[in-house]
């Protein structure tokens, strides 16, 4: 339903449910949403929701995949338009917050039940998995390029990008753990390191 009355199609109804059920997660946590909230801010009754996702935990899903995929896109945009030689720069705990803190906050939430939901768990483990070759492939691109030092191990220099995503999650939801300045300093160090020029 719509203000003026026109039908959404199908994909578009899911997709307007994914907008309101990140807006509810960013704001509180899986645990402490319902359906019941997730339907009011996408304006629709629970039974629709529950045409299109079987269960909260079917909506969250869909939420981390949608989450996962505005920020890789956004970085790829970013790499795209970046010269080899800064694109280190391009993947940086600042860029994740103003691209989207949903994504490390929705890390972290499921991370929270993934110790008593095995579903959660699976996601959520191959999810990681899948950002984690994306940021290595990342590091063989450049490498090839020449921004990343050849003795850098892609596969290790990936799980510290994803670590970093973590750390984003863990400083919002503290809230004042870390300062523009300490993200700076993350990310200068990072690049000296992966570019082998510090």
């Amino acid at each position: 339903m719509t203000s003026t009355g026109t039908r959404l199609s199908a994909a578009e109804r899911r997709s307007a449910l994914v907008d309101a059920a990140l807006r509810v997660f960013s704001e509180g946590s899986y645990a402490g949403a319902t359906t019941a909230d997730i339907a009011r801010a996408a304006g629709v009754s629970e039974p629709i929701l529950y045409r299109h996702f079987a269960s909260k935990r079917d909506l969250y899903f869909a939420c981390l995949d949608e989450a996962w995929v505005r920020i890789r896109d956004r970085i790829e945009a970013q790499l795209e338009a970046s010269v080899p030689e800064d694109g280190t720069l391009s993947i940086a705990p600042a860029t994740l917050r103003e691209t989207s803190f949903l994504l490390p906050s929705l890390w972290m939430q499921a991370i929270t039940e993934a110790g008593r939901d095995e579903k959660i768990r699976r996601h959520v483990r191959a999810h990681m998995r899948e950002a984690h070759d994306f940021f290595a492939e990342f590091v063989r691109t450049r490498q090839a390029l020449g921004a990343i030092h050849h003795d850098r191990e892609p596969a290790a220099e990936a799980w510290i990008f994803v670590g970093v995503i973590l750390l984003v999650a863990v400083a919002d939801r503290l809230g004042g753990l870390l300062a523009a300045d300490d993200y700076a300093a993350i990310i200068a160090q990072r690049h000296r390191w992966l570019s082998g020029t510090g």
